[in-house]
């Protein structure tokens, strides 16, 4: 009876652990969705402490540091994003935008192949970014 008692909170303990976890991410988004940025960097962060595998954790935080202008928290980010989610759209085109802002046409390109490669839902951003290679092409040629 002692052990099943046990069995059973134990049980009760792990629900309520992967509620808390559930609810830094949600909690964590509505804030960054109210540009409230620092409270909800804090709440990312927690969130990857209990869940260090949470992709969407790591590119809200790159989001943020977008945001801040802290280009290599942001690039650490989204990196580990593709890392744990290699074909995670929005994170890829994060990468590709701060490739083309280092004037880094090789790995903008390398990288926009690779893009075209897994976009489902962000594949309008194609031409967008064709359109940035061919300005850089110009630009270099001239």
């Amino acid at each position: 009876m002692k052990y099943l008692i046990l069995i059973i909170a134990l049980f009760l303990f792990s629900i309520v652990a992967k509620a808390d976890k559930n609810n830094y991410f949600m909690e964590a988004k509505d804030l960054f969705d109210n540009k409230k940025y620092e409270e909800s960097k804090f709440l990312f962060h927690r969130n990857i402490v209990y869940n260090p595998k949470d992709a969407p954790s790591y590119l809200y935080l790159a989001k943020i540091f977008k945001i801040e202008e802290d280009k290599r928290q942001e690039e650490k980010n989204i990196n580990t994003t593709l890392l744990l989610d290699p074909k995670n759209e929005e994170a890829m085109y994060l990468l590709i935008d701060m490739e083309l802002e280092r004037s880094n046409f090789s790995k903008a390109d390398e990288l926009s192949k690779d893009f075209k490669k897994i976009c489902v839902k962000m594949c309008s951003k194609i031409p967008s970014i064709e359109s940035r290679l061919k300005d850089f092409e110009r630009k270099d040629a001239s």
